[in-house]
């Protein structure tokens, strides 16, 4: 995807920086001044919309050494709405028992997720019977690569990492972020925000 400089980047101007970049050709070493003049070329063409900007190499998102620690705080309002998140993630997400949703969340539970309804009873129904999750025991440490946990006031956020396909090479892989954030309301999740998109 073309880098774009603002529309009001006039021609002249661009053509003026080039011009400088290779004006510097007869002061430089030969290499500095190709780079010099290569980024010219880069800006100029960016600015154009017919080429590129470079592309850095990703830094590949981890999971956290010690992902239980991330459920945990010194201040006990936060400590207890990550210990909320946290059932949430190993009993209900990662365990699928659903039968214990009512401990976690509350009947409205107002769900921003495009593909489920809002409500307890539509996101148990959405898990069972529409991706057809099936129980299994409640592991004693979560195992879902969690890279961070925040809390503020009522919010927590848990960011978990997702490993995709490359749609330009089949046989790579990149990773990426998955975001959930739970609004607790006394002790239990009434809110939820993700990163889905409609299936």
């Amino acid at each position: 995807m073309a880098a774009k400089l603002p529309a009001s980047t006039s021609p002249a101007f661009l053509l003026c920086l080039l011009a400088s970049q290779i004006k510097t050709l007869g002061r430089m070493s030969m290499i500095r001044a190709l780079k010099h003049a290569a980024l010219g070329l880069v800006l100029f063409g960016a600015a154009m919309g017919t080429l590129a900007a470079p592309s850095l190499a990703q830094e590949p998102v981890m999971a956290a050494p010690d992902k239980d620690a991330l459920f945990t705080s010194t201040d006990p309002k936060l400590h207890a709405n990550k210990q909320v998140v946290y059932g949430i993630v190993r009993d209900l997400l990662e365990a699928n028992q659903w039968d214990k949703a009512d401990q976690y969340l509350t009947e409205r539970y107002i769900q921003h997720n495009p593909n489920a309804a809002s409500g307890r009873e539509g996101v148990v129904r959405y898990f069972i019977d529409v991706l057809k999750r099936k129980p299994s025991p409640i592991p004693d440490k979560i195992k879902t690569p969690v890279a961070f946990v925040t809390a503020e006031g009522d919010l927590v956020t848990v960011g978990t990492v997702r490993e995709m396909k490359d749609p330009r090479d089949p046989s790579k892989s990149y990773t990426s972020t998955w975001y959930d954030t739970w609004r607790i309301v006394n002790g239990k999740a009434d809110e939820h925000w993700d990163s889905a998109v409609r299936n």
